[in-house]
């Protein structure tokens, strides 16, 4: 990866997720809307990732259509070679939404392992193994939780589930929308480093939406700010902070530097 002034660019020909000139169009009663324009993007293998920027430039309508969920109006995403479609059917993505989309009749365990008997992985990513889903249930401090329902769990509990449900999909890569927004403020802290922690046990790569400069900074090895009308990359920063990150890297100048520089992307992109 080569750096200048924080700004971060990779070598096309590592990259595990590429983006080429997407745009998209949502046809509306009203009119078009027109979400994303121009967007290029090159993401490494096992790079974090997020996309940072206000509501409405297009940061989710970007990662579902990485993910396949969305068609671009034109432009194109390749996943290692492969467009998203045929990506998405070698289940090459993991998707961790706002919502931890639990079902209600099953227990935390049975969540947590159901997928996993849907998704056989692949020689590179298989799916965990029951010893090792235990492992993380124990990490994120769920294991006494294995024969709770959901109704049982707080929001956050039901929140670490979903984290690992998709970590233990082997997917190579996860795409994640603001899973962190519906909890409070010291929830959200340590889900972050508990994300951080199953992170660091592979080599997956995962795109984050976020509203937060904290956040994203706390979590990446890239921050890519977006701007609205219509959405487009505004900057692509390389985060140079040392891994592990821990809580105490928050006191630290370094941290609060890069933070400010962020904002001071924002206030210049919007104002």
């Amino acid at each position: 990866m080569a750096e200048e002034r924080g700004v971060a660019t990779i070598d096309r020909a590592e990259a595990l997720v590429s983006v080429r000139t997407v745009t998209k169009t949502f046809r509306q009663r009203g009119g078009n809307v027109h979400a994303l324009q121009g967007i290029d993007l090159d993401i490494g293998r096992g790079e974090f990732v997020s996309l940072l920027g206000p509501s409405g430039c297009g940061k989710s309508t970007l990662l579902r259509i990485i993910g396949g969920l969305h068609e671009p109006s034109s432009g194109g995403v390749t996943i290692n070679g492969l467009d998203a479609d045929a990506a998405r059917a070698a289940k090459q993505y993991g998707l961790v939404p706002q919502s931890p989309a639990l079902v209600p009749w099953k227990t935390l365990a049975q969540n947590v392992r159901f997928l996993t008997g849907l998704h056989r992985g692949s020689a590179t990513h298989p799916v965990m193994t029951d010893a090792e889903i235990d492992g993380l249930l124990e990490t994120v401090g769920l294991a006494a939780f294995a024969k709770a329902y959901p109704h049982e769990l707080s929001r956050g509990m039901q929140q670490r589930a979903s984290l690992v449900r998709a970590f233990a999909l082997g997917a190579p890569i996860l795409l994640m929308d603001e899973p962190f927004a519906a909890l409070d403020e010291i929830a959200r802290a340590d889900m972050r480093y508990l994300l951080l922690e199953m992170w660091g046990r592979t080599d997956t790569t995962v795109v984050f939406v976020t509203h937060s400069v904290t956040e994203a900074v706390i979590l990446s090895d890239r921050v890519v700010m977006m701007v609205a009308d219509p959405g487009r990359i505004a900057s692509d920063r390389h985060i140079d902070l040392p891994r592990p990150r821990t809580p105490e890297m928050e006191d630290t100048a370094d941290f609060h530097e890069t933070v400010r520089l962020l904002r001071a992307d924002l206030r210049a992109f919007h104002g």
